[in-house]
């Protein structure tokens, strides 16, 4: 196995994932969820997010040119998604947590655009395109599933917050989170303009 592009891997897709940046939009989502159902969430947004990561990683350009569908597009989609979850966190519009919104709240926005987002679908491909034999790919797995663990077990350990913040200090971290996530979404969109605009402007 190649251990320098293990390292780049690694280092990329965690900064790009940025776990410790996930915690308080995690709280936000799960604070007022019972421990078991906290964790069950947290593990199915990291199996979707490597389910994602791994899929593109193998046939995502291919099945974006299938779909007509240029890459900024998906980083303008993810955007708009994530600026709907900030409105619900930002003005406390949300539903009674139960089992079907622990499984909602895993898939969308934790497993898809916040963990596997535009940016680590973006790198993954990036890496799989340069790479050449067996060891290089095997790398770039290994890199791919540390970081899914080093993910899962920051989510998995966010409960002592829960237990230090009680309700009041959940309720106030909402609202911080719903106003990063914000800023993330508005910054995607942006990026995606951008890149448009670059685009049409080189054709």
């Amino acid at each position: 196995m190649d251990l320098k592009l293990f390292g780049e891997v690694f280092v990329t897709l965690l900064v790009i994932t940025d776990p410790p940046g996930m915690v308080p939009i995690f709280l936000a989502l799960t604070g007022t969820l019972p421990a078991r159902d906290r964790i069950r969430a947290g593990t199915q947004a990291v199996a979707l997010a490597l389910g994602v990561i791994v899929v593109f990683a193998v046939a995502g350009q291919t099945l974006l040119d299938y779909l007509h569908v240029d890459l900024p597009a998906l980083q303008g989609a993810g955007g708009l998604l994530l600026i709907l979850i900030s409105l619900e966190l930002l003005t406390g519009k949300q539903d009674d947590p139960n089992q079907q919104v622990t499984s909602n709240i895993a898939l969308v926005p934790l497993g898809t655009p916040l963990l596997a987002g535009p940016g680590a679908i973006v790198a993954t491909m990036l890496f799989v395109q340069q790479a050449d034999g067996v060891a290089e790919y095997m790398a770039i797995a290994v890199g791919i599933v540390a970081v899914m663990v080093a993910v899962w077990l920051t989510l998995r350990f966010s409960g002592v917050i829960v237990k230090i913040l009680r309700p009041g200090g959940i309720e106030v971290l909402t609202r911080i989170a719903g106003l990063l996530l914000a800023a993330i979404a508005v910054q995607l969109i942006a990026d995606a303009v951008a890149a448009f605009v670059a685009d049409y402007a080189a054709r």
